[in-house]
């Protein structure tokens, strides 16, 4: 009796080590998915050519939905390839006064898209 219980409590233990093998494999083979395709879609997000740095509330930057640490990728015609300096958004801004503007930008990661209507406000300019 003592030898049956020993031989099953030794097939109980070497049952036990293959099943968690098997999930320690799982669980690397998981982690390695979850890494290359945060490596895939980090790869694939465009260049950022400014960061959003302050967002006043009320403003229409804010009723947009811009938020502090946005990448800026698009902001109506501008981008990465035509981006000078921060004027070239001014002149967009001005242009597009009342009218929707498409900016693309780069939160937490992920590409965002936000619709923008620059428009006065409270006297503090177009965007706030």
């Amino acid at each position: 009796l003592q030898n049956d219980h020993k031989a099953l409590m030794k097939q109980v233990e070497e049952a036990l080590h293959q099943l968690h093998a098997r999930e320690k494999e799982k669980h690397a083979k998981d982690e390695a998915e979850a890494l290359a395709e945060a490596m895939s879609q980090a790869q694939s997000l465009p260049q950022a050519f400014a960061k959003v740095n302050a967002v006043t509330p009320g403003s229409p930057a804010s009723i947009s939905g811009l938020q502090v640490d946005d990448e800026i990728v698009e902001f109506g015609s501008v981008n990465v390839n035509n981006f000078q300096n921060l004027q070239n958004i001014a002149t967009v801004v001005q242009h597009s006064e009342g009218r929707p503007l498409s900016v693309t930008v780069i939160r937490s990661g992920k590409k965002v898209h936000v619709g923008l209507t620059p428009k006065r406000w409270a006297g503090k300019g177009l965007l706030g």
